[in-house]
């Protein structure tokens, strides 16, 4: 396996989304902002809320790719206006296709917001191609005890897309992408095959680690080349803390992107549609 070298190294940017919930933001920002095929990776938190404090994102719609939430700690609960409701719990990913349209809501669940706790997780917007933008809006809801896993020489993985350690994610992806999370403990090191033709970039969780030679810490995002079939990741072995990393990577669309808030799709008229289509509530809405 050939390993990529690191081709830029940049902060996440702190910012607030919804109703004002805390977001670690990683593209797009001024630094980089999208990364063929993905356009947006949101860490939400981490941050702990009072009684009352927490904050979610209300109805709002989507069209032209899908999100991808990931939680580690706390609840969220969702509706949408296709009729789906449901909850997300420490570990669960939600993979929403949006396709032609839907209008969803994000909010903390009822005892979180009553009670206050710890909030943190991960959203990822993965574009669509153009056969799919108008695709019939799907969920893919996996539980925490679904998501294939492993450990090995103290790295541990929970596969969410893609394939780590001879386990193969159950989601279904429209495009072919890897989406990991990694855990190692100090000095331990892992060699992640991830195809020539992948784009791919790190997001450091917790701790520090190095990257092909390179280190990077907490909040940081690691863009690597495409001059190779392989990603490398070690933590040192005096480390204070285990390493945490998301290491996701996915193959480039290579089509036009027009984007507006939350409509991706491939050229301004789609956009204008895309608009008049929510306003005439051809998206539906969430029944009360």
């Amino acid at each position: 396996m050939a390993i990529r070298t690191v081709k830029k190294i940049i902060n996440s940017v702190e910012t607030a989304e919804g109703e004002g919930f805390l977001v670690h933001r990683s593209f797009p920002t001024n630094s980089l902002m999208q990364l063929d095929p993905f356009l947006l990776l949101d860490e939400m938190g981490p941050k702990e809320y009072g009684p009352g404090e927490a904050k979610g994102a209300p109805d709002h719609p989507h069209r032209g790719f899908e999100t991808v939430t990931y939680m580690l700690e706390g609840s969220f609960e969702h509706r949408d206006s296709t009729g789906n409701a449901g909850r997300l719990e420490p570990g669960d990913v939600q993979w929403m296709t949006a396709g032609s349209g839907i209008v969803h809501s994000e909010m903390p669940a009822a005892d979180l917001a009553r009670k206050g706790g710890l909030l943190h997780g991960f959203q990822l917007w993965v574009n669509l191609p153009r056969r799919d933008k108008m695709a019939v809006p799907r969920y893919q809801d996996v539980r925490a005890s679904d998501i294939p896993s492993a450990e090995k020489d103290g790295v541990a993985v929970r596969v969410i897309a893609g394939e780590a350690l001879g386990k193969k994610a159950v989601v279904d992806t429209r495009t072919p992408m890897t989406y990991l999370h990694f855990v190692l403990k100090p000095g331990a090191r892992v060699e992640q095959k991830v195809p020539l033709e992948y784009n791919a970039f790190a997001y450091v969780v917790k701790g520090e680690g190095e990257f092909a030679g390179k280190k990077a810490e907490r909040g940081q995002v690691v863009m690597f080349e495409r001059d190779g079939d392989g990603v490398s990741i070690a933590t040192p072995q005096g480390a204070s803390s285990d390493l945490g990393v998301l290491l996701i990577g996915g193959v480039p669309l290579g089509e036009p992107v027009a984007r507006y808030g939350p409509f991706v799709m491939n050229t301004q008229e789609e956009i204008y549609q895309a608009i008049e289509d929510y306003r005439a509530g051809r998206f539906g809405k969430i029944a009360a």
